[in-house]
């Protein structure tokens, strides 16, 4: 395809879905596959998703063993009643439990995800929420507010304005955006080091355990996605500077009938800078005007400097020491 694929791996995740239930001999196959096709650096990032709850003692022996140091858990909620009416099948203290467990086999990065805006949800229960993740002493979260989307039960509910999965109970976006305000204040707040803080829209951490993984994303670096659903970002070989993003099917007939790839685009230069700025400034850290300048010249930059003039006026965008980054205000 022209791009460049270095064999050379400082990430690896595994994930969405429940690879966590997979056979423990098929774990042991996954990772033996990835070692023979890549060359994992000593220090990478290896995470794999997890669902409370339903991680065998015999794959938990199976991830430590293929060098699985990193587990992210989708709790999305330590109230019981709440994660029970989103679908889950766990309570705070198999949460807790598996916790220990991960500790106890020597996995202590660990990343724990809650969603704002789920049915019946309250600022009293997000915040008890929130007050049991610091507890725990994770060193990472996930925080996603609730989106409404057609293709969930949920989603198709609210749009229709039926009862049965209680979308009448679902709190209004004002009170979804409070309660983001709120885990923001309250998980960056804890002293000693301890606290988790925002570096990302949806993501907080102590010191040195920012996703390396997801930071690929953020950063334009390249990536190569294996599976159903799958994306990847990678750069051309011949150093012409374009990238190439791709996505394989959602079908798994046609995927293992070998029509795997949907979707092919090469990104201009134009493009790529488009998504320099809506992908930097997801982070705190903000964009870095001089690096734009670097990459893709100061005529490519000069209309989008325009357009963070008048945020800066608007209060959405603050210009200062040469980057630029998001404020809290929500227009």
């Amino acid at each position: 395809t022209g791009v460049d694929l270095p064999r050379r791996v400082d990430t690896v995740y595994l994930g969405g879905g429940t690879p966590s239930l997979l056979a423990p001999e098929l774990v042991a196959r996954l990772f033996a596959s990835l070692r023979a096709e890549f060359d994992l650096t000593p220090e990478a990032e290896i995470t794999v998703e997890c669902a409370p709850g339903q991680i065998a003692d015999e794959t938990l022996a199976a991830l430590v063993a293929a060098g699985v140091n990193r587990v992210s858990l989708g709790v999305q909620s330590f109230i019981d009643r709440e994660a029970a009416v989103s679908g889950r099948l766990h309570g705070r203290a198999v949460v807790l439990d598996d916790l220990q467990r991960l500790r106890g086999v020597g996995i202590r990065n660990v990343s724990v995800d809650l969603i704002a805006g789920l049915a019946g949800q309250t600022f009293q229960t997000w915040e008890e929420s929130l007050d049991v993740l610091v507890s725990c002493g994770v060193p990472h979260a996930s925080v996603y507010m609730l989106e409404v989307d057609e293709d969930s039960r949920l989603g198709r509910e609210m749009l229709a304005g039926g009862g049965r999965y209680h979308a009448g109970l679902v709190p209004n976006d004002d009170a979804i955006a409070r309660m983001y305000s709120i885990a923001i204040e309250k998980l960056g707040a804890t002293g000693n080091g301890t606290g988790l803080a925002q570096y990302e829209i949806s993501n907080f951490c102590r010191r040195g355990f920012a996703s390396r993984h997801n930071l690929r994303y953020w950063q334009r670096r390249p990536y190569l996605g294996l599976g159903l659903d799958a994306s990847s970002m990678l750069r051309e070989s011949a150093g012409a500077g374009r990238v190439l993003r791709s996505t394989t099917t959602s079908e798994l007939k046609d995927y293992m009938m070998g029509a795997a790839l949907v979707e092919t685009t090469w990104l201009t230069a134009e493009q790529q800078h488009e998504e320099a700025w809506f992908l930097g400034l997801r982070l705190n850290a903000g964009v870095e005007v001089a690096a734009l300048r670097r990459e893709f010249g100061a005529e490519t930059v000069a209309p989008a400097l325009e357009t963070v003039a008048r945020l800066v006026e608007d209060g959405l965008v603050v210009f200062a020491n040469g980057t630029v980054r998001l404020t809290p205000r929500r227009q």
